[in-house]
């Protein structure tokens, strides 16, 4: 079905609600008044409305005129996206690119990094969320994100993904320094363990199976829903586990956490990042350039170092 409404008709419509008459409109179009005055009459006559009506010399909008003229002008800004997005797609960088930063990882790592893609194009609609364990890996697969930034465990097994082991993180086992856990004797048994509330990040996954990571405590616990809250309630006493020593750092130098040693002293974390092989975007490229360049500071206060990270290579999956 053809549209009553044409581009070119808002176009008319906003340059006369902005100027205040048909010959000024006219003279910013670079159109005689006729065209305009018969393109406001047409519209009318298709909508069956008043689109404008005369208050001393000037033309104003009536209230159906102001309605179309509001809507109109998303349609628009609409078309102007489009044909920029158009033409960034041929150019072969894509108009939008989602990031899921694993709960392990801080988004603010990516800002500097963001603002410098913004620089390069300053068109692209960047969208930007946070999952935990399994529910990283599940946004990639399932197609809700475009690259994964922090995914720790080993990558499930499902073709046409591209992973990169990014670094290995060291993790440490920390609570509030009044914490009754800090009356056991060190190292923590098993059995310490037990006797005290972990906080746990809950996985996000919706479809495939939740991972459970550094749980040392299965009787209690408490569930929150991003690693600055783990922490944050560890700090406040509520609980003790196991965190990234990058994202602890600075409270360890300010003594609002203490690290305390274990039995069984916990393995690295391998961090990864991941996208679809198929996805070839020169920004998602240029991103994964610029993040290898990256690896966790772990001096308070800091939360970058430059250098090349810790890595075994590219895993084909």
């Amino acid at each position: 079905m053809r549209s009553l409404i044409s581009l070119e008709a808002i176009e008319v419509l906003d340059a006369i609600q902005r100027k205040g008459s048909y010959a000024a409109a006219a003279s910013h179009l670079n159109k005689v008044p006729s065209a305009l005055s018969y393109t406001v009459q047409k519209l009318e006559q298709d909508l069956a409305v008043t689109l404008f009506q005369k208050q001393g010399r000037r033309s104003v909008l009536t209230s159906a005129g102001e309605h179309l003229l509001e809507q109109g002008r998303k349609l628009l800004l609409a078309a102007e996206q489009l044909s920029h997005s158009t033409q960034q797609v041929a150019s072969g960088w894509e108009p939008r690119l989602r990031i899921a930063c694993d709960t392990a990882v801080p988004s603010s790592w990516l800002y500097p990094l963001l603002d410098k893609l913004y620089q390069l194009q300053t068109n692209i609609i960047i969208e930007l969320s946070e999952e935990v364990l399994g529910g990283t890996w599940e946004a990639l697969i399932e197609n809700r994100v475009d690259l994964i930034v922090g995914a720790v465990n080993r990558p499930p097994g499902h073709q046409g993904i591209r992973c990169l082991e990014w670094f290995d993180s060291d993790m440490c086992f920390v609570a509030n320094p009044q914490h009754p856990i800090m009356q056991a004797q060190q190292p923590l048994s098993a059995d310490s363990l037990n006797l005290h509330r972990s906080v746990i990040v809950r996985d996000s996954s919706r479809n495939l199976p939740t991972l459970n990571y550094g749980i040392l405590n299965r009787r209690q616990y408490m569930y929150v829903a991003s690693m600055a809250e783990k922490i944050n309630a560890q700090r406040n006493g509520l609980g003790v586990g196991l965190a990234p020593r990058f994202r602890v750092a600075e409270s360890l130098a300010l003594g609002e956490l203490v690290e305390l040693q274990l039995e069984q002293p916990p393995a690295p974390s391998p961090l990864h990042i991941a996208w679809k092989t198929a996805n070839r975007g020169q920004a998602l490229q240029w991103l994964v350039e610029q993040l290898q360049q990256l690896q966790p500071c772990h001096s308070p206060g800091q939360n970058l170092a430059i250098g090349v990270p810790k890595r075994t290579g590219i895993l084909k999956i």
